[in-house]
């Protein structure tokens, strides 16, 4: 049995839904799950994981969210080399820049993206729910 985290910031909860759901498909796929904060989880936590499922939000010109979320994901970084990991986040205006450009980071260190990352615009719909769902599975 895999041991997933799943990690994000939320600021109007759209983010910690998505997580949640991500949770929940990988649990589905008979992965173990712990969900954390951002603020509650660090670079040193990650070797306790197979695998690990990143949520943030799109934040001003399209970046993370620099006070909390983005400090513990430079903490992270060091630790990605072949691990398996998910990207996930809402946003509210933009393309999606901020996810392309975090995957980019990703691979650069690294990472194994399990599966492409899933965006969705503010409320996750019934396609993003199902998109977060198999994002948790594919880590799994």
């Amino acid at each position: 049995m895999s041991k997933i985290a799943v990690v994000y910031w939320s600021g109007t909860g759209n983010t910690e839904a998505m997580a949640k759901l991500v949770a929940e498909g990988a649990r589905e796929a008979g992965a173990e799950t712990e969900i954390f904060t951002a603020d509650a989880f660090d670079g040193k936590m990650l070797d306790q994981y197979d695998g690990a499922a990143f949520g943030c939000p799109s934040m001003g010109s399209e970046e993370l969210e620099d006070s909390v979320f983005e400090p513990m994901f430079a903490g992270c970084e060091p630790k990605l080399k072949g691990k398996k990991i998910a990207l996930f986040g809402s946003y509210g205006w933009g393309d999606g820049e901020w996810m392309k450009n975090w995957e980019e980071t990703c691979k650069n260190d690294g990472a194994e993206l399990a599966c492409g990352s899933v965006i969705c615009q503010e409320t996750p719909d019934e396609e993003a729910e199902n998109a977060c769902r198999e994002l948790g599975k594919a880590l799994t």
